[in-house]
């Protein structure tokens, strides 16, 4: 019996150290970034800097002279005056990611989806001409290569576990202030939000986004947000501001990594992402008069006005009347926020659809097919 008593109190210490000091590397690191100068922080920066690169972009743009030709829109009338359309280059910067030792870069799509040219910077000096794989206007996810290996890259994180309040550190070129050294500029802050769903901005949708107040600048965008202990969990990409001031208030958003991790894949194989399916049904918002009428407790969600005979909602069973308040895991306040939340699926993929029939919920699937 005692040495049954003796083998139990090993097991037991032996099993201390992860019961009571077992925290995941992360939790660690959050816990050690007060105590010393040099902490997690300092070293995660160390780390990650090197696969932070700035990005040097030429776009070239058209441009119609209409005080020399008023009529410059207008084919019937450019027989006579000619084509007054001038091309100009136009100059802009950014940042981006290094994410694999053969030279895959990630960045925003509108820092480099319209590139004619695009330079790579690395924190070496040394500099790249970069390719498009593909680039996604409507999630703003850009892929370029450049040619050579070994080059030092950022590992792939979890979005899905970041935490609120976690730390966090955001590096890139605002300002273009990276070519000044060839050094990122480094901000810290934490997480203070996530699953944010944005207003669409020039027809790119921002769902599902961490937001952060770790200050993002112009530049920043394409660069990474990391956690405590250098893991790749986000893309900084927007940021919002308050009356004409154009730098961070403290309400930055960056695309999660789980999305751009999938979208990557997607343009290594295709060069584009394809959304080449119909749903088959009408919306409108929802006002008061309207959520009134249908005895409905907000104005949140659309209501479908029309539905096609042998479209995929026809087939689901959706009806005119019915009102779409999610699908799959997101919530649908109105019609923008449902045709962002569309550009998630893709053809042949079965989402299920929350409606409200007659004050009941319900739950339809609907398979997203070709027109």
């Amino acid at each position: 019996m005692n040495k049954i008593k003796s083998k139990l109190f090993l097991i037991t210490l032996f099993l201390i150290p992860f019961t009571l000091f077992g925290q995941s590397a992360r939790d660690e690191a959050n816990n050690s970034i007060t105590n010393s100068r040099k902490n997690i922080l300092t070293e995660t920066v160390a780390k990650v800097s090197p696969a932070v690169v700035g990005i040097n972009v030429t776009e070239i743009r058209q441009y119609q002279n209409l005080f020399s030709n008023p009529f410059a829109d207008d084919s019937f009338f450019r027989q006579f005056f000619g084509d007054q359309t001038t091309k100009q280059k136009v100059k802009s910067l950014g940042s981006g990611i290094l994410v694999s030792s053969d030279g895959y870069i990630i960045t925003n799509d509108h820092v480099a989806g319209n590139a004619s040219e695009t330079v790579v910077t690395l924190t070496n000096g040394k500099q790249y001409k970069a390719k498009t794989v593909g680039s996604d206007p409507v999630s703003d996810i850009c892929l370029l290569k450049i040619e050579g290996d070994h080059f030092p890259f950022i590992s792939f994180g979890n979005s899905d576990d970041a935490i609120i309040g976690e730390w966090v550190i955001a590096l890139g070129n605002p300002f273009g202030l990276f070519e000044i050294n060839d050094k990122p500029t480094v901000t810290v802050g934490v997480i203070s939000a996530t699953g944010m769903n944005l207003d669409p901005v020039q027809n790119r949708y921002y769902l599902n986004m961490l937001q952060t107040d770790a200050a993002i600048n112009g530049g920043n965008s394409g660069g990474p947000l990391v956690n405590s202990i250098g893991e790749l969990i986000g893309m900084n990409t927007i940021i919002y501001t308050a009356g004409g001031n154009s730098g961070s208030i403290g309400l930055g958003f960056a695309i999660p990594v789980n999305k751009i991790k999938r979208l990557m894949e997607e343009l290594k194989s295709n060069g584009k992402i394809e959304r080449d399916f119909y749903p088959g049904f009408a919306i409108q918002n929802i006002d008061e008069t309207i959520a009134g009428y249908f005895k409905l407790a907000s104005t949140r969600g659309v209501i479908v006005t029309q539905v096609e005979k042998n479209s995929p909602a026809g087939r689901a069973g959706l009806k005119p009347g019915d009102v779409i308040t999610q699908i799959d895991d997101f919530k649908i306040n109105n019609q923008q926020n449902l045709i962002g939340v569309l550009q998630e699926f893709r053809t042949n993929q079965n989402i299920s659809l929350k409606i409200i029939r007659d004050n009941t919920d319900e739950n339809i699937k609907m398979k997203l097919e070709k027109h």
